[in-house]
């Protein structure tokens, strides 16, 4: 379970680190400015569509950070890899299509594959 005043503190620390203020972050993950007041006073808990949200805005924020203070931000995962990383998402993305017997139409495209382990890390796949 999520600790939300740690959690405030986390997100607190992507929007400084950012140098944003909550209304232009919250433009930036395209939602309500009222949703960041709400979780940043508590009065509200994150939801999961605004976490990944955050993650598609900020791609050095690491999920497993944002969620339990565990890994570090910003993420060291290096971007320069990128050729790499993307030949692995297509292959992990082929995979998955096999195994689970689904084939997008043609005018549609995985957007994100993350891939839990039974040691509680993952690993996140972009296209």
């Amino acid at each position: 379970m999520i600790n939300t005043d740690d959690f405030i503190k986390r997100l607190q620390k992507v929007i400084d680190y950012y140098g944003e203020s909550a209304s232009s972050f919250a433009e930036k993950i395209g939602v309500q400015r009222s949703s960041i007041s709400h979780i940043l006073s508590g009065r509200n808990k994150p939801s999961l569509d605004f976490i990944l949200k955050v993650l598609a805005a900020f791609p050095e924020v690491d999920l497993y950070w944002l969620f339990n203070g565990k890994g570090e931000f910003p993420s060291s995962q290096k971007k320069d890899d990128s050729k790499t990383y993307n030949e692995s998402f297509t292959s992990t993305q082929k995979i998955i299509e096999e195994k689970v017997n689904i084939h997008p139409k043609n005018d549609k495209e995985i957007e994100r594959i993350v891939v839990f382990y039974t040691d509680g890390t993952f690993k996140n796949f972009k296209n």
